[in-house]
């Protein structure tokens, strides 16, 4: 008994995001910013948009960086605040030839 009230007051002070691990975003459509803040928050930062997709109710830029490096960027819907920056490794996608088939 005591140990599961020692976890449940630990719980109790954790942010309410924390506690589940989680990066989904959980904002009311009507609290979105439109599409178009996204591809100005993009362009602000000098990154190239590929495209711009929902996932887990977050934004999702997909496209390269400055430098011209493949990245995937979540920005949370409300605050175009940046979530998650990853640079993808491109080796880890099939490879294509002009003719657009699939090489390794």
């Amino acid at each position: 008994m005591k140990k599961t009230l020692t976890i449940l007051g630990f719980l109790a002070v954790l942010p309410a995001g924390a506690a589940l691990a989680d990066d989904d975003c959980l904002v009311p459509m009507a609290d979105w910013q439109p599409r178009d803040a996204v591809a100005r928050l993009a362009e602000e930062n000098g990154w190239t948009v590929r495209r711009i997709k929902i996932d887990d109710g977050c934004y999702e830029i997909i496209g390269r960086d400055a430098e011209g490096r493949p990245i995937e960027v979540t920005i949370h819907p409300a605050t175009l605040q940046v979530i998650a920056f990853e640079y993808e490794d491109e080796d880890d996608r099939p490879h294509r030839d002009r003719e657009g088939a699939v090489d390794g």
